[in-house]
């Protein structure tokens, strides 16, 4: 998951198989069956359409279960020939596998036929090296599992004044296009997706052929204008025996509350009160709330997912014809082959951008160390999470004036009075050991003495077992109030090393000390002031006292945005041997941390927000859906945006300074990351921090087509069997290109060997203007540009040139900007980063 909530999510991923496997030859091993994901050489359906459009069309008839639509027929438009060419391919896979594997057990799960030409099958190792024999097969690999990686962020994105009276208000922003969630699901009964909240007409799209599955978890009528698809997908899941259906919910229902969250916080309504343990937070809404949501649900509390459904959901998504697909899963381990790019996941969305989705991926929580990136390819657009301006604090002030900053999402003390603090393993019952352990943690009413409790502070341990989840703030509050403590002070244990902290909710007015050394601290104070009998050491008075400020009022920081810790950076990995590619990664940052949104009813992702209506959470995931719903807005505003154009708004449109006018900082270390703060670069924060405003705007744009990502491919030493492999597509005698000269907005630049011609075209999007040209070059090279200075008419191209050279011999990164500078008021930035620098060479005579 790439919520981040708490503790580091790790996401485990298995290595794929390919031709070349060697296979064991034992025979228990030989017998056990697998689910593969088996690609054909044949190309495709979308491969089919010349047009890079969406050819709507019916679902694959894969389940029985009911289905309905919207309660009210919807138009559809279907290519016949895409129906033919798919129902084509799917008989096909059949006709493979009966001959291949004649007579003998197999569960075909998945035919794929839209963006990539395949099928999931549940075969034994013997049985796949049949097929790999096949000179119709192209690859098989072993399916491998993956995981999951707002009220204030619209108005810190400026989004009230500049973006959505660009759409003509919140009550339009987004309208018409239909974004596609690959997550956990959803919860069809949160007032964030009904379509009752405006009064203007809301129409679903067309050309949207989706379903909305229905079930007993998700009756008729889940889906409305608003929520107009939901399907769900565990075929893999289910074969392993591993499915739980009253856990996980056979259904889109969401059963973690990560996709709820995801969702809301792309398109969720406007204006939705934030209620969480009684206080009220403000009002919620997404980036793009009049945009129409489409769940294809994968990813399952449990057990997290697994590629061949993953795929299927992105397959079904793309047929069904959204404009987005928003993705929040991230493999923790690089896969293996010749290149990064080829993977099932990425293929089968480079066939969807082919096809005219954009596609947004969060980049990972494994930050803060170099190439922890966790999306890779150029045509995904890979989102970091930055901090916005807004905080939750509270402090607890001690008797001997001592102040202590903590977390906690509590009402304070009245009146700052001060209260007599009782540690829970003071105030134990006669009946409870001394010696046990857990007592410390106020999990058990009964195990405290309540006269000894109400009307004081109780002192309760935060330990380790908070963190696994088999101790939980929620029970200890439980416990405070069922005793009639006045509140509660929560100190870290001090075995918990580098934790961080979310606020969590409480009703009563509570604090966690968040490390070990303030917690010594407060335990110095609290010890030091206990009176004890001479004779018995017992204790005769509770003397440390204290008041709580409290912490539901929000709080503005001016040094925001800065780039969380847990961000995964670049730079991004070509292959698993570590070499570095010539592409940026992250493409930019957007709000990633403390981020309120929906929760579903049945959300068991986090137990502290278990039964509430939103959440605040934190993570890369909780940054892409940002990026989405503003995509969104780009979309309706250009329609004929290809996604590599809305991709470029997006980036040179991007902040690069604090709202304090200095440069956004990033987080270096896990532990005290805000004592290790340095300047981002772009391996932190890709273009920037997201600016919602200006990238309605952005003058210029750098565009890319299909074509031109199949020569990036193709130009990959020994990559001509696999790119035919993947896309049906043989690279032949066309051109290639590299990394370094794909039209990108950015320059990256793994090696320089003394010098390299880069060029890049612009298209203008906006009226005639002039432009300026100003860089500044990385650390250890030279840099020019040529035109200085150019004039462009609207719909006309400029091509520019850039000169880059080694001036030393370095292997440490540095980084430079150019900028195009209008004089109509556009600003276009791209960043240049240069790894490897080589001056001159060092041959020996």
């Amino acid at each position: 998951m790439e919520g981040f909530y708490g503790v580091q999510i790790i996401v485990v991923i298995l290595l794929g198989l390919s031709m070349g496997w060697t296979y064991c030859q034992d025979d228990d091993y030989a017998n056990v069956s697998a689910v593969y994901i088996v690609t054909l050489k044949q190309a495709p359906v979308v491969h089919y359409n010349e047009e890079l459009v969406v050819k709507n069309k019916h679902p694959t008839p894969s389940s029985s279960r009911n289905k309905n639509r919207l309660d009210k027929p919807l138009p559809r438009n279907i290519s016949g020939t895409d129906r033919y060419h798919g129902h084509n391919i799917a008989r096909f896979h059949d006709a493979i596998l009966r001959k291949v594997l004649k007579g003998e057990k197999y569960l075909k799960l998945y035919s794929y036929h839209y963006l990539i030409n395949g099928f999931a099958v549940l075969v034994t190792p013997t049985q796949v090296a049949k097929l790999s024999k096949r000179k119709e097969v192209a690859n098989v690999v072993l399916d491998f599992s993956v995981r999951t990686a707002t009220t204030h962020t619209p108005q810190f994105l400026g989004l009230p004044q500049g973006a959505w009276p660009q759409e003509g208000g919140f009550d339009t922003a987004g309208e018409g296009i239909v974004i596609g969630f690959i997550d956990t699901g959803i919860d069809p009964t949160h007032p964030s997706f009904s379509d009752n909240v405006a009064e203007n007409t809301y129409p679903v799209p067309e050309r949207f052929s989706g379903i909305c599955e229905v079930t007993r978890d998700f009756p008729s009528g889940s889906c409305n204008r608003k929520l107009i698809g939901a399907r769900h997908f565990a075929a893999s899941a289910i074969t392993r025996g591993i499915f739980n259906a009253t856990q996980d919910y056979a259904s889109p229902f969401d059963g973690d509350g990560h996709g709820t969250h995801t969702a809301s916080t792309a398109a969720g309504n406007h204006g939705i009160p934030v209620v969480v343990a009684g206080h009220h937070f403000g009002n919620a809404s997404g980036m793009a709330p009049r945009s129409h949501i489409a769940v294809y649900k994968a990813l399952y509390k449990s057990f997290g997912g697994f590629a061949a459904d993953v795929v299927a959901a992105i397959d079904q998504a793309a047929q069904d014809g959204v404009d987005i697909i928003s993705l929040s899963i991230t493999p923790n381990r690089r896969p293996p082959g010749i290149a990064t790019f080829f993977n099932p996941l990425d293929m089968a969305l480079l066939s969807a951008v082919k096809a005219g989705v954009f596609v947004v991926q969060a980049a990972g929580n494994t930050g803060p160390s170099p190439k922890s990136i966790s999306s890779f390819s150029p045509w995904i657009y890979t989102v970091g999470a930055a901090a916005h301006d807004r905080v939750y604090s509270n402090s607890i002030m001690l008797g001997n004036n001592i102040t202590i900053a903590g977390v906690g999402l509590a009402p304070g003390t009245d009146n700052n009075t001060m209260y007599a603090m009782v540690s829970a393993v003071h105030v134990l019952n006669d009946t409870t050991s001394a010696d046990d352990m857990y007592a410390g943690e106020c999990q058990d009413p009964t195990s405290l003495n309540q006269d000894l409790i109400q009307g004081n502070l109780l002192i309760c341990s935060y330990s380790i077992r908070f963190v696994l989840g088999l101790s939980t703030i929620k029970q200890a509050l439980e416990t405070a109030k069922n005793l009639n403590a006045t509140g509660v002070v929560f100190y870290m244990d001090p075995f918990v090393v580098g934790y961080q902290l979310n606020p969590i909710p409480m009703e009563l007015p509570g604090i966690i000390i968040p490390t070990p050394e303030d917690s010594k601290t407060l335990l110095r104070y609290y010890n030091s002031s206990l009176e004890r009998d001479g004779d018995t050491n017992q204790i005769v008075k509770f003397g440390a006292v204290a008041c709580i400020t409290g912490g539901v009022t929000a709080n503005f920081s001016s040094s925001a945005p800065k780039i969380m810790y847990y961000s995964a950076r670049g730079p991004d990995p070509e292959d698993s041997s570590l070499d570095d590619a010539d592409i940026l990664k992250p493409n930019l940052v957007a709000p990633g941390n403390f981020i309120w949104a929906a929760w579903s009813s049945g959300g068991t992702d986090s137990v502290e927000f278990l039964g509430e209506n939103f959440a605040m959470m934190s993570g890369t995931s909780m940054a892409a859906p940002h990026v989405t719903g503003l995509a969104a807005l780009i979309k309706k505003k250009y329609p004929s945006f290809s996604p590599s154009a809305i991709a470029s708004a997006l980036s040179t449109t991007a902040s690069l300074s604090d709202r304090n006018g200095g440069p956004i900082m990033a987080q270096r270390t896990y532990a005290n990351p805000d004592m290790s703060q340095s300047p981002a670069t772009p391996f932190d924060m890709g273009s920037g921090f997201v600016n919602a405003t200006a990238a309605l705007n952005p003058g210029l744009i750098f565009d890319l087509a299909y074509n031109d990502y199949m020569s990036f491919l193709c130009g990959i030493n020994g990559s001509a069997p696999v790119v035919l492999n993947y896309t049906g597509q043989s690279c032949g005698m066309s051109t290639t290109t590299t990394g370094i000269d794909l039209n990108l907005p950015s320059i990256t630049i793994a090696k320089l060997n003394q010098s390299r011609m880069v060029q890049r075209t612009v298209i203008n999007i906006a009226g005639d203007e002039t432009y300026s040209v100003g860089w500044s070059a990385p650390y250890g090279a030279s840099l020019s540009v040529e035109p200085r200075h150019f004039f462009i008419a609207n719909g006309e191209k400029q091509v520019l040139t850039v000169f880059i050279n080694a001036t030393i011999n370095s292997t440490v990164a540095s980084f430079g900007r150019i900028g195009l500078f209008g004089n109509q008021g556009h600003v276009v930035n791209f960043p240049v980063s240069v790894i490897g620098k080589i001056s001159c060479n060092s041959t020996k005579s």
